[in-house]
């Protein structure tokens, strides 16, 4: 099985044995992160495939030369956040994907950087030796090293059966946050459901994700800004919304970390000014 990753507009990008052999068609021409991180004004299939390419050949995405302490990609990212929270006590665990592991539940907030701060949308991935064990090297548990699945509900599940209460988990799906809901209130948990990954997401989907999320990010979807009714929000080309107290408790920690100044106001959010928006929202 190869390895699929969507990036870049959400661009579907196949990896074998290092290399990337299929590029399809990018959902998005424009985002403001890219363009202010990368240069990219224009995206297409071939600006995916050359960012995938930098990935594989800057830190070893999908390598067993895979590199998993990286420095803070964006202030506010799912993993920059989950981070702060475990360096502060306010998480016990985290259960996150990374290429070539699939699930993983780690308490090491330099690992949690590592594997999740240049992740872009997992699709499918495959079992690579070398990135499970540097995982486990760094106290990391994978789920299931001999399929590398991913499954976040079964990540929940051992992580509680791990003793751990306090637990941030990544959803990419709404069916996925509604089970991890159903796992806290059966087994007396207290997650924090992180929604990732939600462009394309139609608003059925995006409302049941926003429903059963304490935190979501915007990516490039029409419905997540439509829908949301945050407490807090950081950014506005590409914001991040904490949804709930505690998804707000875990953002506002992580401004602590921000070096540059910070500017803290109240105001009726989502603040989405249209010109820094991603062009073609889905």
């Amino acid at each position: 099985m190869p390895h699929v990753m969507e990036l870049l507009g959400k661009t579907r990008v196949v990896v074998k044995d290092g290399k990337v052999v299929e590029v399809g068609e990018p959902e998005v021409e424009w985002c403001p992160l890219f363009a202010k991180i990368r240069g990219i004004q224009k995206i297409t299939g071939e600006e995916a495939k050359k960012n995938m390419e930098f990935r594989i050949s800057d830190f070893g995405m999908f390598t067993d030369k895979r590199r998993l302490e990286l420095e803070d990609f964006v202030g506010f990212g799912a993993s920059e956040v989950m981070m702060t929270g475990l360096s502060r006590g306010l998480l016990d665990t985290t259960v996150t994907a990374c290429e070539g592991a699939g699930t993983v539940i780690s308490n090491n907030p330099t690992l949690v950087q590592g594997m999740g701060g240049r992740m872009s949308g997992l699709v499918e991935t495959e079992p690579i030796d070398g990135i499970i064990n540097g995982i486990t090297e760094r106290g990391g548990i994978v789920l299931d090293p001999s399929t590398a699945v991913m499954d976040p509900v079964a990540g929940v599940k051992k992580a509680a059966e791990l003793g751990y209460k306090k637990i941030a988990v990544t959803a990419a799906f709404a069916d996925t946050a509604k089970k991890c809901r159903e796992l806290e209130a059966e087994l007396g948990l207290d997650l924090i459901v992180i929604g990732v990954h939600v462009t394309g997401l139609d608003r059925e989907e995006a409302q049941a994700l926003v429903e059963n999320s304490d935190i979501v990010t915007s990516c490039a979807s029409k419905p997540i800004r439509d829908l949301v009714k945050p407490l807090a929000q950081v950014g506005t080309a590409v914001p991040l919304f904490a949804l709930t107290q505690k998804g707000k408790e875990l953002v506002i920690e992580r401004a602590k970390d921000i070096k540059s100044p910070i500017l803290i106001n109240t105001m009726a959010l989502p603040v989405l000014p249209e010109h820094k928006q991603p062009r073609d929202l889905k």
